[in-house]
């Protein structure tokens, strides 16, 4: 990974081949919202929650990554959680969309990111199955 980091303003360049989601919840920003990315992906899976478990679509060939927004937060156990929605074009213009499961960067992914200073992001389990964001100014 490439990195341009001046107080809340970074700008992230992922290169071929590395996991875009382990990336991201490598990214030493106790909380952050993902403003926006751009570039390429392989391998990847969306998941659709039909209320009750998400329902994964894989799309293996390589797709342009033509929107990419989510945050970083932390769990119960203070586990790194990337929440990410993305929208892919495939190679015939059809475009699929969804949360991002896991995809693998095809020659690079540009993304520019906003740490948060006052504000904490925390995900807890609901009752609907899904693990909700809980923000709190600190």
């Amino acid at each position: 990974m490439i990195e341009a980091k001046r107080g809340t303003e970074w700008v992230l360049r992922f290169q071929d081949g590395e996991d875009l989601m382990d990336r991201l919840r490598g990214i030493a920003a106790e909380s952050a919202l993902i403003l926006l990315g751009i570039g390429m992906v392989r391998d990847a899976e969306l998941g659709y929650w039909d209320g009750t478990e998400y329902q994964i679509r894989r799309c293996v060939a390589p797709c342009e990554l033509i929107a990419l927004q989510g945050n970083l937060a932390r769990d119960a156990s203070g586990a790194r959680v990337a929440h990410v929605h993305v929208s892919l074009a495939r190679e015939n213009g059809t475009v699929i969309g969804g949360h991002l499961v896991r995809a693998i960067v095809h020659n690079t992914v540009e993304m520019a990111l906003r740490p948060l200073q006052d504000v904490v992001l925390e995900r807890k389990a609901e009752s609907s199955g899904l693990v909700g964001l809980f923000p709190r100014a600190t």
